[in-house]
């Protein structure tokens, strides 16, 4: 990928952050701009090196931007990347890490001012915790980053995004936004429900008791809550088809104990340690 001049980050928190620091170590970009609500968080960025300067102003934030990258909860895209439009150069490229895609790209494609275009992108990384402290520059290394985009995308957009992950250390892969969001009600959003519902299942008595079964299945649970309601409700119908197949699965495993079906219980877990053996590490 060719060094960028200015790449603007509006939200510089563990995904922003490790973008920054991956951008700067590696050399990519001239110029990182973190873009901010808080100066206590923007002071953070720098002296970790996210970022080579940082403003809360997002208009002179993206001023001088070649590509503009919107780190914010899910809820909160839209908005920026129509402000960041309206005064970052003309025909700047935006894109996001959203981890629902459908209701941004409908709001977003083509329908930008001077020339600005929208490509979605979503980095399948990071972890529980916030902010740019927990930030590396490693994030994205090995880790799939998902392209969505629409007929109107415009193929040096595609190409510059593709290259531009993949310069991060991303496996770079294409889906529609219908299929991303999907797709990932089942293989994140899901997963968090159900660490979540363990975890409010666990009466505060048995806390002391939690070993390291209790602790792994429900780490995701410790993530932002206010950032997975923006999640939960702008993919609500993959959420509740992906909550539907998992009652069924439970309902079926309850049946088996409730009648000791022994073989039946046996060839869950048999099916279960062989899908969880083939994720990996």
């Amino acid at each position: 990928m060719k060094k960028l001049d200015t790449v603007a980050i509006v939200g510089v928190g563990l995904i922003g952050g490790s973008i920054g620091l991956a951008l700067r170590q590696r050399g990519l970009a001239k110029s990182v701009v973190g873009i901010g609500r808080r100066q206590v968080s923007l002071r953070i960025a720098r002296r970790v090196g996210a970022v080579t300067h940082t403003t809360i102003d997002l208009n002179k934030g993206v001023a001088e931007a070649e590509l503009v990258v919107v780190c914010t909860p899910v809820g909160q895209i839209v908005n920026f990347v129509r402000q960041a439009a309206r005064h970052c150069p003309e025909r700047v490229l935006m894109t996001d890490v959203g981890s629902t895609k459908q209701i941004i790209v409908q709001a977003l494609d083509g329908g930008l001012p001077r020339g600005c275009r929208f490509l979605g992108s979503h980095p399948l990384a990071g972890s529980e915790k916030t902010g740019a402290l927990s930030a590396t520059a490693d994030l994205f290394e090995g880790r799939v980053t998902v392209l969505t985009p629409t007929k109107s995308t415009r193929a040096e957009d595609f190409d510059l995004l593709e290259a531009f992950w993949a310069a991060l250390g991303s496996v770079v892969v294409q889906m529609s936004p219908e299929e991303h969001d999907r797709t990932l009600a089942m293989t994140s959003h899901l997963p968090h429900l159900a660490a979540a519902a363990v975890a409010v299942a666990l009466p505060e008595r048995y806390f002391r008791f939690c070993s390291t079964g209790a602790l792994d299945t429900t780490r995701v649970a410790a993530g932002d809550p206010e950032m997975w309601r923006q999640v939960l409700c702008m993919n609500r119908e993959n959420v509740l088809s992906a909550l539907d197949e998992l009652g069924g699965k439970l309902s079926a495993l309850y049946t088996a104990i409730r009648d000791d079906r022994q073989d039946d219980i046996l060839r869950f877990l048999t099916l279960a340690k062989k899908n969880r053996d083939a994720l990996g590490s």
